[in-house]
């Protein structure tokens, strides 16, 4: 029974992914527990698209970008979400869980995130929004743990949580490089850095006063 909760906890505290039902995911997943890749060094690889992505941003030669480069970070931004996905079903589907799993599956998030975010506020000459995007992301990954060590489940509520940044980052590329083929301007990456911090920001408080709420009806 102790075993049955901890489980059941476990899967409380993980993301909720509509994807990881596809069938292309459970073949890619079991066909990384067949060759015995471990989900700690799928964790780890995520942050390599999440370093080209960002190169590819903030390189101090390459602004003003061509399409061709923003639809490359568009790719590096699924490729990370990809492996983010992958070491979790490759580690509790697949059986292959560790004791430092946790930290293996946080700590490149957060590098991941920052590299991007970061990146980003330097390909439009904003590099305060950046720093203040990646902070406020980081912060809302902090209070979400800090709930789970409270002893609730870990809230993973938006209005910009992970995949809501990744969402907009991938979208703000793709409509950026067609506003650059068209127009020649990047608007379309202001908005989307304005958009990454302000709707973190906006995660911080939900997810606080979701927990502050928890916590006084315990």
């Amino acid at each position: 029974m102790p075993e049955k909760q901890d489980n059941a906890l476990k899967e409380d505290n993980r993301r909720p992914l509509a994807t990881r039902s596809a069938g292309w995911a459970k073949w890619l997943a079991n066909l990384l527990v067949k060759y015995d890749v471990s989900p700690n060094f799928i964790s780890v690889l995520s942050i390599l698209p999440a370093l080209i992505g960002a190169w590819l941003l903030a390189c101090p030669n390459s602004p003003p970008h061509g399409p061709n480069t923003l639809f490359a970070v568009a790719l590096c931004v699924q490729l990370r979400l990809l492996c983010n996905m992958l070491d979790g079903m490759v580690a509790v589907e697949g059986g292959k869980q560790s004791k430092v799993g946790a930290l293996y599956n946080e700590i490149p998030d957060r590098i991941a995130d920052s590299l991007f975010i970061v990146a980003l506020g330097y390909a439009v000459f904003l590099p305060w929004l950046g720093w203040l995007g990646a902070l406020l992301a980081a912060k809302t990954a902090y209070i979400r743990v800090l709930g789970g060590a409270l002893g609730l489940v870990q809230d993973f509520r938006g209005p910009m949580a992970k995949p809501h940044r990744m969402f907009v980052m991938t979208l703000g590329c793709l409509i950026g490089a067609a506003e650059l083929y068209f127009n020649d301007s990047y608007h379309a990456l202001i908005i989307t850095a304005y958009v990454i911090a302000i709707g973190s920001a906006l995660t911080c408080v939900t997810r606080t006063l979701a927990i502050a709420k928890q916590l006084n009806q315990k």
